[in-house]
């Protein structure tokens, strides 16, 4: 068994069931939820919008490999109603984003995918519910917990 942590964020329609329906299908798909943070109210980060978001990281055990982790959470987006990721890296509102933040210790870079997150260090709508629920958890690259994480956002 592995662990899966992943980042959750809405910003249309009912915020809060949008990541409480993407919890559940995870939770069907993916494999057991272990922990989940509360949910943070937090500003746009990387585009401008009016509509806050709702924010949650939350960790699975799960027996599927990454890239089969990626396809659920894709899956998930779309019958949810996720038009479309970011293009370009240009982000837009969205009624649910997945990202896989770590899974286990690997790092892994493929073309569609790369763990741990390569932007969650700078995020801190990402940092706050990972240091919620997981403290301690080491970034496998920048070997250094969640609280030196959060601690260097604020610097």
């Amino acid at each position: 068994m592995s662990f899966v942590y992943l980042g959750l964020g809405s910003n249309l329609g009912n915020k809060q069931a949008n990541l409480k329906r993407a919890i559940s299908a995870l939770d069907e798909r993916v494999g057991n939820l272990v922990k989940c943070s509360s949910f943070y109210r937090t500003l746009p980060e990387g585009f401008v919008s009016e509509k806050m978001f709702l924010n949650a990281v939350a960790v699975f055990e799960t027996t599927l490999p990454p890239e089969d982790v990626l396809l659920q959470t894709e899956q998930i987006e779309k019958e949810l109603g996720r038009i479309k990721k970011s293009i370009d890296k240009i982000y837009t509102d969205r009624c649910i984003d997945i990202d896989i933040l770590f899974y286990d210790d690997i790092i892994l870079h493929t073309e569609s995918l790369i763990i741990p997150h390569p932007l969650l260090h700078q995020r801190r709508f990402v940092l706050e519910p990972l240091k919620e629920i997981a403290p301690h958890l080491v970034h496998p690259i920048l070997k250094e917990d969640v609280v030196s994480l959060c601690e260097h956002l604020t610097k």
